[in-house]
């Protein structure tokens, strides 16, 4: 299932300061594939995330999650696709206070409507690869800006999404782990077929990714910016 966006605009802000974060972007998302979304800060990368994860409704323009537009949805039914269909990791990672690194997943899976119960066997599993087999019964106030990203990351693949939107995974970690982090996203998305889109400044995440998209590129191509 691939993700595309047509000729999608998105305004920000009131009065003089409202600005366009894209104007008339189209470009399109492979599933099996893991994207680099690049471009300097202000280029509208993590605009375009929020699009793509119906966070947020674009002006004009389409938003394809398969052959269906998630931006025609009711918000109920943006809710839902949220829950089931996308997995995000937000560069502040949006942990829950007092929770365990364990609990942090099985909580996301309780609102998804899974049994906690049955999804331990994969929390616990997804957290060992991401490095953290010794920190499940950490809260997030006892880990280190990494530790807590990277608990992001496997909350965010535990329910096998088709569509991962990751924005700089790799910001609050050493190069060795980045490294590890991003090899964990790419065979996720291999493995499963997801689409996954990551922005990011890092090389790192760059020289992984199967594909490069330059948010600047596209701004060209869709006109200058108001």
């Amino acid at each position: 299932m691939s993700l595309e966006l047509r000729d999608v605009t998105v305004t920000l802000g009131r009065g003089e300061s409202r600005t366009t974060a894209l104007r008339e972007v189209s470009v399109r998302f492979a599933p099996s594939a893991l994207t680099a979304l690049v471009g300097p800060s202000g280029s509208g990368k993590s605009t375009l995330l929020a699009v793509a994860g119906a966070l947020l409704r674009p002006d004009s323009g389409q938003v394809l999650l398969g052959d269906r537009d998630i931006a025609r949805l009711s918000s109920a039914e943006q809710a839902r696709l949220r829950r089931e269909r996308v997995g995000y990791v937000f560069q502040s990672g949006n942990l829950l206070s007092g929770l365990t690194a364990l609990e942090q997943l099985l909580a996301a899976a309780s609102i998804a409507g899974r049994p906690p119960r049955g999804m331990r066997s994969r929390a616990e599993e997804l957290l060992t690869e991401v490095g953290l087999a010794h920190r499940l019964r950490h809260r997030a106030d006892e880990l280190s800006g990494g530790e807590r990203q990277r608990i992001a990351i496997a909350r965010a693949l535990l329910l096998e999404p088709e569509l991962l939107l990751v924005d700089e995974p790799t910001a609050a970690v050493d190069r060795e782990r980045a490294a590890g982090l991003v090899d964990l996203l790419a065979g996720t998305t291999h493995r499963h077929g997801c689409v996954t889109v990551v922005a990011t400044h890092d090389p790192v995440v760059e020289e992984a990714a199967d594909r490069v998209v330059d948010m600047s590129r596209l701004r060209a191509a869709a006109g200058p910016r108001a």
